[in-house]
């Protein structure tokens, strides 16, 4: 595989040449210092590739000629991460990281013990940045795949609302909270097969608080235990996603 990887979505369905936006031009060109006549890998983020020759190495406007397309088989299972979002720039950490797993969604969620508090035009920025990150661990990890990232929303409606999934669970350090395999176990005999949309709420610095996890529990979230320690959200995070991905690959 070429080392070079670019993201482009074009117009047309079977395209000859991608030209690349400003942004991803430049990352090519000038960061990586890709140069004409080198191999380039494109991808939509939705399971297509194209293999590429450089042909124009412009530092705004990089030009690619199409060799052959590929296709990625979809995923076997589709991970959904409900993280309520944590300080600093931790939520980006754990967007890369969700994205080097392979989670197909993340939903940001403003819960009662979240510390951050956003407005519209700081939500939208930090929106783009998560995307950005996103993206830039797709590159490097080689995931044709990128996850869809939701706008923040409060946690409360979210769970209430929440439908589609063969499974929805919750991480909790509350008594009587399962393990990962004995709920997956429980449900893939209900169901006849493993589940196939698995929805994982994570909580914030501190948890969620005892009410938003009878919210959850009330719509059907499964509470399962990560261990008799306590995880840091972002620990947590990938941690969950790193064991039921195992799973639901091995089931």
């Amino acid at each position: 595989m070429s080392d070079f990887r670019a993201f482009c979505r074009p117009a047309e369905k079977e395209p000859r040449t991608l030209i690349l936006s400003a942004a991803e031009s430049h990352h090519l060109v000038a960061v990586n210092r890709a140069r004409a006549g080198t191999t380039v890998v494109v991808f939509d983020g939705q399971g297509t590739e194209w293999i590429c020759e450089l042909v124009k190495d412009s530092k705004k406007s990089a030009e690619l000629k199409v060799r052959f397309p590929q296709t990625a088989a979809p995923l076997l299972h589709s991970i959904s991460l409900a993280q309520a979002l944590p300080k600093g720039g931790t939520m980006e950490a754990i967007i890369r990281k969700a994205t080097e797993i392979g989670a197909s969604e993340i939903i940001p969620l403003q819960s009662e013990r979240t510390q951050v508090h956003l407005d519209a035009s700081r939500s939208e920025r930090k929106h783009d940045k998560w995307e950005t990150a996103a993206l830039e661990a797709a590159k490097q990890c080689g995931n044709p795949w990128l996850p869809v990232i939701l706008p923040l929303q409060p946690v409360t409606p979210f769970l209430e609302s929440a439908r589609g999934f063969d499974l929805k669970l919750v991480a909790s350090l509350h008594p009587g909270a399962k393990s990962l395999k004995t709920v997956l176990t429980e449900r893939s005999q209900a169901l006849g097969h493993p589940p196939r949309r698995v929805l994982w709420a994570i909580g914030p610095e501190g948890d969620f608080t005892p009410s938003e996890m009878s919210v959850a529990q009330s719509a059907g979230f499964e509470p399962i235990t990560l261990g008799p320690l306590v995880l840091r959200c972002e620990t947590a995070a990938i941690y969950a996603l790193s064991v039921l991905s195992y799973e639901l690959s091995a089931s």
